[in-house]
């Protein structure tokens, strides 16, 4: 298997261009799928009959096949990057809602118990005490949810939104490999980059535990 390398000279913006809307696609996904996750998170956390029931819900949702959700949302959406972002937004709830319920959960009783004893409010100790020490948990899930996002934006081909999985589907159809083995690539290097940026921007939030090492 070779590589055209004239090829990937002539359509170097078209990759850039293809690239830019794989990530907007991926980072929007996930986005949505904190801000979702983090208020049911704090509802399955404080109300325990709840939790197994949101924690059910996300984990139906994920064994929804990925195609069969991109159909399912055609007609509401239709071919638009709404039902890319709507179906991979699904997918990282159930990594973002477990982890964010399991940092939360996390967090020592004694140290919500001295917020409490200082008259610091419930809200406020939620948001200065119990996220920042859950914030580890969190972004672990988050990790995992933007590389999943990353890889299934290429299953959005199917329906003329697919980014990088583009080149997949022209490869295949002229049994041209370059293009397909270029799609990989840069699928990978968004993965391991956006990965690399979100490991950066937690040891950033955590000054704490540097503290510590």
């Amino acid at each position: 298997m070779t590589i055209d390398w004239s090829w990937i000279g002539d359509h170097a913006d078209d990759l850039t261009t293809l690239t830019v809307s794989h990530l907007q696609a991926a980072l929007s996904a996930v986005l949505f799928g904190v801000l979702i996750s983090l208020p049911l998170a704090v509802v399955a956390h404080r109300i325990r009959p709840l939790r197994g029931f949101l924690l059910g819900i996300s984990n139906v949702l994920f064994t929804i096949p990925s195609i069969a959700i991109f159909v399912l949302l055609l007609p509401v959406s239709g071919l638009t990057r709404t039902t890319t972002v709507v179906g991979l937004t699904v997918y990282t709830l159930v990594v973002l809602l477990r982890n964010t319920v399991e940092g939360l959960d996390s967090v020592p009783a004694k140290t919500k118990e001295a917020a409490k004893a200082m008259g610091t409010r419930p809200l406020r100790t939620l948001l200065t005490v119990e996220f920042p020490l859950a914030l580890p948990v969190i972004m672990a899930g988050v990790r995992i949810a933007t590389v999943m996002s990353i890889s299934l934006v290429s299953v959005a081909t199917y329906i003329g939104d697919g980014g990088l999985g583009q080149l997949f589907t022209d490869g295949f159809q002229r049994n041209f490999p370059t293009p397909v083995i270029a799609g990989v690539v840069l699928t990978i290097l968004l993965a391991v980059i956006a990965d690399a940026a979100l490991v950066a921007v937690q040891y950033v939030l955590t000054p704490w535990r540097r503290r510590r090492a």
